[in-house]
């Protein structure tokens, strides 16, 4: 079914309703949906590199009001509507054990770490964030911060080096995600310590 859902995303990158679909797969991303928005945000860019920034900013506002509608479906709906699609993708487990161990630093962390590296998958936080009730600006800023971020570094990379720089990412993906947990992780500590 995954399989399935990705190869349906990417057709989506060539059609002249890509920026449309990119924004509404961008919001469901961030709340429900399990394939990632560079699967459909990568291929638009570099098929049209003049529009990158601008997909960028579409993705990041999309991603944005998806995180926010997890956060509603935490806070409001989560026994009716987000425990179900957590049990549905597997993720209920996953889930737990981060409510069980998280205080709004933790979630912070998650927020910054899964909007840049999935790490974990946003859907799993934004959904997190409502439910222990974690501070919506403040949701809001960090979600725009990592998402927005990334989308428009990834723009301005594959504006600038194309597809280069995708063989790069995936070659040393572990590589990239580790040094920017690290990076954030530091960051993280800084501040609260500040």
């Amino acid at each position: 079914m995954l399989k399935r859902l990705y190869h349906w995303t990417l057709q989506w990158a060539g059609s002249r309703h890509a920026p449309s679909v990119l924004g509404v797969v961008s919001v469901i991303e961030s709340s429900v949906f399990p394939v990632p928005t560079e699967v459909l945000f990568v291929p638009m860019c570099l098929s049209r590199p003049d529009r990158a920034m601008r997909y960028a900013a579409i993705a990041g506002i999309g991603s944005v009001l998806g995180g926010i509608l997890g956060w509603l479906l935490g806070f409001y709906l989560f026994d009716l509507l987000a425990r179900p699609v957590l049990e549905f993708y597997g993720k209920l487990d996953a889930f737990e054990s981060l409510k069980a161990a998280t205080g709004d630093g933790a979630v912070l962390v998650m927020l910054i770490t899964s909007g840049v590296a999935h790490l974990p998958p946003m859907k799993v936080v934004t959904i997190l964030a409502g439910v222990i009730a974690f501070n919506l600006p403040l949701f809001i800023l960090a979600a725009i911060v990592a998402r927005g971020g990334k989308f428009y570094l990834l723009a301005w990379a594959l504006r600038r080096y194309g597809a280069a720089v995708m063989e790069v990412i995936e070659r040393r993906f572990t590589l990239v995600a580790v040094l920017a947990l690290v990076a954030l992780a530091a960051l993280y500590a800084a501040v609260t310590l500040l």
